[in-house]
């Protein structure tokens, strides 16, 4: 196969988390010259590919094959790789099978390496992820196979191909937060606690306030309100509680510890109960790592561009890798259409994503 027809094969196989659709036997048998780690628990299928070409670095490229349900109002099939005013229409195909066709057919080429060249994939990048890559890094840091450097090929590219590669990521704080009041009948507010009148004149000074200044690197911590509900859906009634939900996508910056005493400053006075969960912890790679040299040159040769070191976005599997001591930097096509109805990339994207793969490793020392 080639590079776009194995794209094509990874496109129509319908993949929707946790369901594989397949791939991770199709990938073991297009890859055979590698030994083969199968780690599937429950639902979620997980595959470990690797070979030893040297004594040198681990390099392992990693991702997913499960997409996001379709959805509806496509103008094509999403489950069939159409070809349509100059793109490739299809679900997955931005998020992230470009980057599985990329670095599937680069490993599949490869004759020569000083190292180990791996490839972990999973089924649970789009799911709750509990049973996808952090449980296979577990296997390998048990069995003292972690890789050194890894290549997260989700798609990073902004107005450009080759414009963009991530180098870290913020963290996900979630909070939940009771705001406690007294209910009572709306013609006697004295005799009732409004906890929504006593949260709104305070909001101010939180929705959408940063926590920090953020750096080079991270764009500020920001207090982002996702939902806020009381009451009974009445009108002469007022509530007993109300919650608030809110995310802070965080810096190094800012920890939990900052956003306790955040809510307590704005909040001081009221009774609340706070509760916060953390989805996933910021990191970032020093920009003279190996694998970031060695990224930007192998795009650089491929597209004529230099890209930019970023953090922005959301989360991917890279943010299980980081804790472990891996060197991970993230790279594929444009991000513009993932998770949307009339995901698109371009054949070119593809083939040229392929390419800065294949030179990553020839050039890597």
């Amino acid at each position: 196969m080639e590079t776009l027809e194995l794209f094509k094969h990874l496109i129509e196989s319908k993949s929707e988390t946790p369901n594989d659709g397949g791939l991770l036997d199709f990938i073991e048998k297009y890859l055979p010259d590698f030994t083969a780690v199968r780690i599937d628990i429950e639902d979620v299928t997980n595959l470990f590919l690797y070979k030893k070409f040297g004594e040198g670095d681990h390099l392992c490229f990693a991702g997913h094959v499960d997409v996001v349900p379709a959805g509806d109002g496509w103008d094509t099939d999403p489950y069939k790789l159409v070809e349509k005013d100059g793109y490739l229409y299809g679900r997955g195909t931005q998020d992230m099978k470009s980057g599985v066709a990329g670095f599937t057919q680069a490993l599949k080429e490869t004759e020569n390496f000083n190292g180990t060249l791996s490839l972990l994939l999973t089924s649970d990048e789009e799911g709750d992820a509990y049973y996808g890559t952090v449980k296979v890094l577990e296997y390998l840091e048990k069995e003292k196979m972690l890789p050194d450097y890894a290549v997260v090929a989700e798609p990073t590219c902004e107005e450009n191909f080759g414009d963009a590669i991530k180098v870290g990521r913020r963290g996900s704080i979630n909070g939940y937060l009771t705001l406690k009041g007294k209910q009572g009948h709306a013609a006697y507010p004295e005799k009732a606690i409004n906890p929504i009148h006593n949260l709104a004149p305070r909001l101010l000074n939180m929705a959408g306030v940063d926590l920090d200044n953020g750096d080079e690197f991270f764009s500020p911590s920001k207090f982002v309100v996702t939902d806020i509900r009381a009451g009974m859906q009445v009108t002469n009634v007022t509530p007993n509680e109300l919650k608030m939900m809110f995310n802070v996508r965080n810096t190094t910056l800012t920890t939990q510890k900052e956003v306790r005493e955040f809510v307590a400053k704005n909040l001081d006075g009221l009774e609340y109960e706070l509760k916060l969960t953390q989805g996933s912890y910021p990191f970032k790679t020093d920009t003279d790592t190996k694998v970031v040299e060695n990224i930007d040159k192998a795009i650089e040769t491929i597209t004529g561009l230099k890209p930019k070191h970023s953090t922005a976005g959301g989360t991917s599997d890279a943010r299980f890798m980081a804790p472990k001591g891996i060197k991970v930097i993230e790279f594929g096509v444009k991000n513009d259409t993932i998770h949307s109805v009339n995901e698109r990339t371009t054949a070119k994207e593809v083939e040229d994503l392929y390419l800065v793969f294949k030179n990553l490793i020839e050039i890597w020392e």
